[in-house]
């Protein structure tokens, strides 16, 4: 086999890693070299990002499946998000507290998970060629539907209905009592005064990460893989096109709600209502960002596309802040997030691997 020469690895590299997320990475990098110099807190900064990352990382990955079986992008992440909003609302109102919430939450959770994925795929298989558009009109429209029935539902622990007339949930709840920061905490590595590896919450990442590529490894994840690749050969080989699709997007709802209770237990509040509605664009943009596209997308790209999005999102504002001396780190965050979800919406769809 020939040595390749410095240039040939050099052209394989970029094609590999694509200018985009080289240039990105590289800037990422530029922040958290300039941060000491404007007096940012470089470890603060990285635990930080880290923190989000392993927030953000399960909603990320519940676009795998949905890519891999020719579904497209999951705008509609809300449906799922409602579903783990459901799961850990139950899980409150029975007043189950510590591991045991949080797992009851996701047990909760499940039913619904699976029953909206059902119907969404049996939807999806209607619209063939449309499924993203359809997609966001689902999203949003669950997310609206629920700002009703989150009014309606018969909760009664007073620590989530509105307080003045003992009905409706409130805007915001908190989880602290419940499982507020149950996987941060477990086998949280401490490192100085002002970093914290979050372990637990990185080990339950990595775990639904196995099982999802495990499953992709299967018989079954290959002919989801078949279908989303080359529908019509998937077709000449027996495979039922519409029962894996629906399978996929069962998947991928089931990963949404629990990648929005993991959200929720390091962010120590659920947000109902408006809460959902625009959390699909941030997931679809870092899985971009990470090198996927419409029609193909791995782990490695949930990984390297969550880092790149929450990185640049938390430090962008804590280094300008601190440059310029104004706190402008709300209207920076909001200018730099949807100029990340533009670009990545307006990319090539080719994928890398």
């Amino acid at each position: 086999m020939e040595k390749l020469t410095m240039k040939e690895r050099y052209d394989e590299f970029i094609s590999r890693f694509g200018w985009p997320r080289i240039i990105i990475g590289m800037f990422l990098l530029f922040l958290f070299i300039v941060a000491p110099f404007v007096g940012v807190s470089v470890s603060t900064s990285l635990s930080d990002t880290i923190n989000r990352f392993g927030m953000n990382c399960i909603l990320v990955l519940a676009m795998v499946p949905m890519i891999h079986s020719g579904c497209g992008l999951n705008f509609g992440l809300p449906l799922g998000i409602i579903a783990g909003l459901l799961g850990a609302t139950l899980s409150l109102q029975f007043e189950f507290v510590g591991a045991s919430s949080f797992a009851m939450a996701i047990v909760f959770a499940t039913p619904f998970a699976l029953l909206f994925g059902w119907g969404y795929g049996k939807l999806l298989n209607k619209v063939k060629g449309g499924e993203m558009m359809i997609a966001t009109y689902v999203g949003f429209s669950s997310v609206a539907f629920m700002c009703m029935m989150w009014l309606l539902l018969p909760y009664s622990n007073p620590t989530m209905v509105w307080g003045f007339e003992g009905k409706g949930l409130r805007t915001t709840i908190s989880t602290e009592g419940y499982y507020l920061h149950i996987l941060n905490d477990f086998l949280a590595i401490p490192i100085g005064d002002h970093f914290t590896f979050p372990t637990g919450m990185i080990l339950f990442f990595a775990l639904l990460a196995f099982l999802v590529w495990a499953f992709l490894h299967t018989k079954k994840g290959t002919a989801m893989t078949a279908v989303g690749s080359n529908p019509i050969f998937a077709k000449a080989s027996g495979i039922n096109i519409d029962k894996i699709r629906i399978l996929s997007v069962m998947m991928s709802t089931w990963l949404g709600a629990i990648g929005i209770l993991v959200y929720q237990q390091s962010f120590g509040f659920i947000q109902l209502y408006m809460g959902p509605f625009f959390m699909a664009l941030p997931a679809v943009s870092a899985i971009l960002i990470g090198g996927a596209s419409v029609n193909k997308a791995s782990i490695p790209n949930v990984i390297i596309g969550t880092f790149l999005f929450q990185g640049i999102l938390t430090m962008t504002p804590s280094v300008m802040n601190s440059a310029i001396q104004t706190d402008m780190s709300e209207v920076i965050r909001i200018i730099v997030s949807n100029g990340m979800i533009l670009y990545a919406l307006t990319r090539k769809t080719e994928a890398t691997r």
